[in-house]
């Protein structure tokens, strides 16, 4: 059974996964509910299966074999791109938009920024580079962490032959809202937010943006971080 999309809420989290803890800077955020970890961390190939057992079981409790092998599949196949972007963290939900099966993929990296002298130039210099590539909107903005990219696109996702019914692949779109933070220590947050089903974007984008202004910043010694607040 797939949970209504009326029905979410933003819990707190934990810390972050340690592999987000840069440096002197750890990120946190808050996760709605109706998203389940994907285990991109899993140790072997036995305790991924595992994971993704439970993890299925969670996101489509009773539903039955074949819809939870599906969603277990469906995930298992994404880990390597998640892995390939550099996901440090991943969560997936599947709910009901209009009567209409949707799902939507966060994940959550570390990336080097761009040189510059300032944290404000490190995120013109990031908007610059995205504009270039002439792809979606970009838009500098201040979340309650500080300063930030945004960037709203589209890109073709290919399913294999071997995937399909029929035996042929296909290509789709998929729209997608990416967000950078840069961080004071030479690194950049990315977290991204896509959808294979466009009746659930304008609900799913809604979350991102509740999802983006929950991140906070802290110092190693536990002390608030607001880089639009550090020092030019």
């Amino acid at each position: 059974m797939m949970h209504d999309s009326a029905e979410y809420s933003l819990i707190p989290t934990g810390p972050a996964p340690e592999a987000l803890y840069s440096d002197d800077v750890q990120v946190r955020w808050v996760m709605p509910e109706i998203f389940h970890d994907i285990p991109i961390d899993a140790t072997d190939d036995e305790d991924a299966v595992h994971r993704l057992g439970e993890l299925v079981e969670k996101v489509l409790p009773g539903a039955g074999e074949e819809a939870q092998t599906a969603l277990a599949v469906t995930c298992a196949l994404g880990v390597d791109e998640l892995l390939a972007a550099g996901a440090e963290y991943a969560g997936i939900c599947v709910t009901v938009v209009d009567g209409a099966a949707c799902t939507a993929t966060v994940f959550a990296s570390l990336i080097d920024s761009p040189p510059s002298d300032t944290l404000q130039q490190t995120v013109r210099v990031i908007a610059a580079e995205l504009r270039a590539l002439g792809e979606g909107e970009v838009s500098r903005i201040e979340l309650p962490c500080g300063w930030a990219v945004s960037h709203v696109g589209t890109r073709d996702v290919k399913v294999l032959g071997e995937l399909t019914e029929t035996g042929e692949g296909f290509t789709f779109s998929t729209p997608f809202i990416r967000v950078y933070v840069p961080l004071p220590n030479g690194r950049t947050l990315v977290m991204e937010m896509s959808t294979p089903t466009t009746p659930g974007w304008d609900m799913f984008s809604t979350i991102f943006g509740n999802i983006v202004s929950s991140i906070r910043l802290f110092r190693a010694d536990g002390s608030p971080l607001i880089t639009s607040l550090v020092g030019e």
